[in-house]
C-alpha cells in the first residue's frame, strides 16, 4: 500500500482525497498557489508545498511545478482529482517517467477518450450508439456553417478537450453559431489550453445519465449503476442524484452493457464515467467519457456504500477488486446540490468575495464536501463551487425533503450563492415527478432566479416568525435595561407585521401549558415552539407540529427572513410606529440606466461596440471573464453608445463603468 500521496488539485477535491487517504493510513501532500496558500486543503494535508502564482495557469496547470513538488516531498503517488490535469496524459506520462505511480486510468485510455473526436470514433467501432456529427475539428466560423448545414440545427459547438461544461455552446441557427463560435474557442483555451472544438447534432428534450464503472488492471469491471445530471446550466451540473427515476432496468442493462464494452475497448482501469444522452423515448448515445473522478462521485457512493477514492488507490497500487458485481448492493436515494457563488437574480453572474459567516448543515442523512471555511475567499481565479450538499433517505421523496431542509439551514454570508436557486428547483412538480430535460433551467429560470420575486404558500407563517424573533429581541432588552419588574409588562404583545407595503396585524402570547407561542397573524393561529439562541442566523422551531428551518438577518426592526428558498424583508412595528411609517417619504433610486457597469470582477476579454453607435436590444456589448467562464453582457434597450471608459485587457472591479449610453 502507498504510504504517500501529492493532491494535484485544490478546494473540496483536495479535502475530499485527503480525507480517504487518512482513513487508510496515508500521508498526503498539498500544493497551492499564492492565494489558496491558507486555504483548508492546505491546512488539512500532513505537510504542503506552495508552488506559486495566482491563476491556475500559473500554478495548478503547470506540469514541471507540480513534478518537482512530487520530488521535494518524496511522494510515491498523484491523485490529479478532477479538473486541471485530471486527464492530461503529458502529465501522467511525466509522473510515471520519474517512477511515481498516477492514480488514474493508463496514459492510452485518458488520450482516446479525453479528445471527444477520437472517443466517438472508437465508441462507434466498439458498437457504442452515438450521436450525428462531431467526428473533426472545425477550424473556424465557415467551416462551422458548412457542417451545420449538413447536420441540421439545433447544435452544439463543443471544446475537443473540454469537460466541466467549459467551451460549450449550443445554437438554434446561423446567427447564434456566429456569435457563440468564437466564445467556445476562447473558453476552451482558457479552461483547457486547447482552443479545439468540433459541432455536433444537439438532441432535443435530452436528459444527461452517466455510468459510473470501475476496473482495475487485470481485466475485472463493474458497474455502480447510473447518476442522472439533467439539471444543468450552461451545460454545468447543477443538481445530480442516483438512481435516476427516468431510467427503467431494461434501459439501465443496455447502457452499463455499453458503458464497460467501451471501458474495455480501451483498456480502462480505475474509476471512470460513460455519459449517455437519453431522449425522451429512451434512446441514447454516447457523449463522453471521463477518465477521472466526477464532482457527483459522492451519490454513488451514497447509494452503494463503495468509497471511489479508496478503490482508485488501491488500483492504482496493483490490488485487484476486491468487489464482483453481485457484491454491489443499490439502496436509498441521493440527491447532490452543487452549491454555487453565484448571483442568481443576475442571470448567474460570478459572485466573489470574503465568506464572512459560513455555517454547514448537519444531520444522520447529509453529506457536505467543501473546500471551505469561516474567512475564505472566493476568488476570481477559480472555479465558483464552494461545495457539494447532498442527502441520503430511503426514498426520492423522503431525499428531497431532507435537501431542502438542508438548504434551509446551510448559511452563507459574504457572497451571493444559488441556495434559493436549488431549494425552487427541488419544489418544482416537474422535478418532483421526473418530467424534465437538460433545458430545464433554460426553460423555467430564463433571466434567472429572484428569491424575494417567489411566489409562497407559507407567508403567513414567515410573518409569525417575524413576529416572534421580534419579541425575544424586545424581552431581552427590556430583561438588560431592568425594565421587567414582572413578567414581559413593558414589552407589547400586539404588532403589525409590513412585507411590501401591505400590513398585517399580528399577536404573540406565551402559552405556559406547553411552554410555546401562541401567534395569530390576521387571525390566522400558529403555535410555535422554539429554543432558539437570540444572534444565531439560524432558526428553527416546531410550528403547529412541523419542525421548520430559516435563517434570520436582523437590523433594528427589519427582519430578512429566508425560507424554501423565499426571501422577505419584513418589518415588525408598533402599531403607532405602523401609522408614523406609512407617512414617511420613500427613498429615491439612484438612476443607472444611462450606464453599463461590470456585474462582477474579472477580466475585460473585448468591448464589441464602438462610440456613437447605435445598438439594438439584446445585442452583445462586451465580455467579461471570470471564475474560468466567458460572460457576454447583452443590451437592454435600443440606445446610443456615448463613451467608452474601459479598454481591453482591463480587470474590472464590481459596478465599474464599462461605458456610457446616450
Amino acid at each position: 500500500m502507498l504510504k504517500k500521496i501529492l493532491i494535484a488539485n485544490r478546494g473540496e477535491i483536495a479535502c475530499r482525497i485527503i480525507k480517504t487517504a487518512r482513513k487508510m493510513g496515508i500521508k498526503t501532500v498539498s500544493i497551492c498557489s499564492d492565494p489558496d496558500l491558507n486555504a483548508p486543503h492546505v491546512n488539512m494535508a500532513d505537510e504542503y508545498l506552495n508552488i506559486g502564482g495566482n491563476t491556475s495557469a500559473e500554478s495548478y496547470l503547470i506540469i514541471n511545478k507540480i513534478i518537482d513538488a512530487i520530488k521535494k516531498t518524496g511522494a510515491e503517488a498523484v491523485h490529479p482529482g478532477y479538473g486541471f490535469l485530471s486527464e492530461n496524459v503529458n502529465f501522467r506520462d511525466e509522473v510515471q517517467k520519474i517512477g511515481k505511480i498516477f492514480i488514474g486510468p493508463p496514459s492510452e485510455a485518458i488520450s482516446s477518450m479525453g479528445d471527444k473526436i477520437e472517443s466517438k470514433k472508437i465508441a462507434k467501432s466498439a458498437g457504442v450508439s452515438v450521436v450525428p456529427g462531431g467526428l473533426e475539428i472545425v477550424p473556424n466560423i465557415n467551416e462551422a456553417i458548412k457542417q451545420a448545414k449538413e447536420i441540421g440545427y439545433p447544435l452544439m459547438v463543443k471544446a475537443s478537450a473540454g469537460g466541466g461544461g467549459k467551451g460549450m455552446r449550443i445554437a438554434f441557427n446561423e446567427s447564434e453559431l456566429k456569435d457563440n463560435f468564437n466564445s467556445a474557442i476562447n473558453e476552451a483555451k482558457s479552461s483547457f489550453g486547447d482552443d479545439r472544438v468540433f459541432i455536433e447534432k444537439f438532441i432535443e428534450f435530452p436528459k444527461h445519465i452517466e455510468i459510473q464503472v470501475l476496473g482495475d488492471q487485470f481485466g475485472n469491471f463493474i458497474h455502480l449503476g447510473e447518476r442522472e445530471c439533467s439539471i444543468q446550466r450552461r451545460h454545468q451540473k447543477v443538481i445530480e442524484e442516483a438512481p435516476s427515476i427516468f431510467v427503467d432496468e431494461k434501459l439501465r442493462e443496455k447502457m452499463v452493457s455499453q458503458a464497460i464494452q467501451l471501458a474495455k475497448a480501451v483498456g480502462y482501469y480505475s474509476a471512470g464515467t460513460v455519459e449517455f444522452v437519453v431522449d425522451k423515448d429512451k434512446n441514447f448515445y454516447f457523449l463522453e467519457m471521463n477518465t477521472r473522478l466526477q464532482v457527483e462521485h459522492p451519490v454513488t457512493e451514497l447509494v452503494t456504500g463503495i468509497d471511489l477514492v479508496e478503490q482508485m488507490i488501491r488500483v492504482a497500487s496493483g490490488e485487484k477488486l476486491s468487489l464482483r458485481q453481485n457484491d454491489v448492493k443499490f439502496s436509498g436515494s441521493a440527491i447532490e446540490c452543487r452549491i454555487y457563488a453565484e448571483d442568481s437574480s443576475k442571470n448567474f453572474l460570478p459572485s466573489i468575495g470574503r465568506l464572512t459567516r459560513y455555517i454547514e448543515p448537519r444531520g444522520k442523512s447529509t453529506r457536505v464536501d467543501s473546500g471551505v471555511v469561516e474567512g475564505s475567499e472566493i476568488s476570481m481565479f477559480y472555479d465558483p463551487m464552494i461545495s457539494k450538499l447532498c442527502a441520503y433517505t430511503k426514498n426520492r421523496k423522503d431525499t428531497i425533503s431532507e435537501m431542502i431542509n438542508a438548504l434551509d439551514k446551510y448559511f452563507i454570508e459574504g457572497v451571493k450563492t444559488n441556495r434559493d436557486f436549488l431549494s425552487d428547483i427541488l419544489q418544482n412538480p416537474k422535478f418532483y415527478n421526473g418530467n424534465y430535460s437538460t433545458s430545464f433551467i433554460a426553460e423555467n429560470y430564463p433571466s434567472g432566479y429572484d428569491s424575494f420575486k417567489t411566489e409562497v404558500s407559507h407567508q403567513m407563517q414567515l410573518y409569525a416568525v417575524a413576529t416572534f424573533v421580534n419579541y425575544k429581541y424586545l424581552l431581552r432588552a427590556a430583561s438588560i435595561s431592568n425594565q421587567l419588574k414582572g413578567f414581559n409588562k413593558t414589552v407589547d404583545n400586539n404588532w403589525c407585521v409590513i412585507d411590501e407595503n401591505k400590513s398585517y396585524d399580528a399577536s404573540i402570547s406565551f402559552n405556559n401549558f406547553n411552554k410555546s407561542y401562541d401567534i395569530y397573524v390576521n387571525k390566522k393561529y400558529f403555535n410555535l415552539k422554539s429554543n432558539w439562541n437570540i444572534g444565531y442566523p439560524l432558526f428553527s422551531a416546531i410550528i403547529d407540529n412541523n419542525l421548520s428551518y430559516f435563517s434570520i438577518k436582523r437590523n433594528g426592526p427589519r427582519f430578512l427572513i429566508n425560507h424554501k428558498g423565499a426571501l422577505h424583508n419584513i418589518l415588525v412595528l408598533s402599531e403607532r410606529h405602523s401609522e408614523l411609517n406609512k407617512i414617511m417619504i420613500p427613498r429615491k433610486k439612484e438612476d443607472k440606466s444611462k450606464f453599463l457597469m461590470a456585474p462582477m470582477p474579472g477580466l475585460l476579454v473585448s468591448i464589441l461596440v464602438k462610440e456613437n453607435q447605435v445598438i439594438e436590444e439584446n445585442q452583445p456589448l462586451a465580455i467579461i471573464e471570470a471564475m474560468k467562464m466567458e460572460n457576454i453582457i447583452k443590451a437592454e434597450k435600443k440606445t446610443k453608445i456615448k463613451t467608452i471608459n474601459c479598454k481591453e485587457g482591463d480587470s474590472l472591479e464590481v459596478d465599474q463603468i464599462i461605458l456610457e449610453f446616450d
